[in-house]
């Protein structure tokens, strides 16, 4: 496995530890809620955009400093969507044969063990959700406070097991765009419980490092983090 010290894809790692050391980010996630928030403020920010994010491009006034998807479920479904993101993009280990051997695509080896993971060069811990991952990566830049938007944390659940695969019918209520799943798209129920946990995972990490996480979520669901209302951090 060509990742560890002396790799190309292990130098790109590497040139982002600390990169914003000391800055907040924000990172959107892609429910709902997003429809009804001026995002404007946001261009002058640094932010992290998560999955089928840049279906929302053509009403964004900006792309995300960065982009993170680490399900290969999900990317093997958005390669052409991917593709289109101009920003460096951080991806699961197993997703890098279906892209260009290029400075912007950064891939991560996934792990399974529920361990917050502070060096990124030893792995990524999937924790239930792309914004866990993206957590780590914001923590393994230094961001001393990420704020956190568009995570409804909320699901008109068609029906089935967590984490159980799930072929789309059509129209999604649960994300921004209602084709965010088009009819066909295979994608897996989320585990609302364990993602909780991981998400405590987080807070304990980041808060044992005087960093902290808030929620400026639009009616977000999620009871984890301190909420903040988004007009007053923007």
């Amino acid at each position: 496995m060509k990742s560890g010290p002396g790799s190309k894809n292990y130098m790109r790692l590497t040139r982002f530890k600390d990169i914003h050391a000391g800055e907040r980010c924000f990172i959107m996630g892609n429910g709902p809620s997003l429809n009804q928030m001026d995002l404007t403020p946001l261009r002058h920010e640094l932010t992290f955009g998560l999955n089928r994010i840049f279906l929302m491009f053509d009403r964004l006034p900006f792309q995300p400093t960065y982009y993170v998807s680490i399900s290969e479920d999900m990317v093997s479904q958005s390669v052409d969507g991917i593709r289109s993101v101009q920003s460096p993009k951080f991806l699961g280990w197993r997703s890098r044969r279906r892209f260009p051997d290029r400075d912007d695509f950064i891939f991560i080896l996934q792990r399974f063990r529920p361990r917050f993971m502070a060096d990124l060069t030893q792995g990524l811990w999937i924790g239930y959700s792309v914004t866990v991952a993206a957590l780590q990566i914001a923590y393994y830049m230094g961001v001393r406070e990420a704020i956190l938007i568009g995570v409804d944390h909320n699901f008109q659940l068609p029906g089935g097991k967590p984490f159980e695969m799930y072929r789309s019918r059509g129209i999604d209520s649960d994300h921004f765009d209602p084709e965010y799943f088009p009819k066909g798209f295979l994608w897996r129920m989320p585990d609302m419980l364990n993602s909780e946990l991981a998400y405590q995972v987080v807070r304990h990490a980041y808060e044992a490092d005087g960093r902290r996480v808030l929620d400026a979520t639009l009616g977000g669901k999620l009871q984890v983090f301190p909420k903040v209302d988004y007009s007053s951090v923007v």
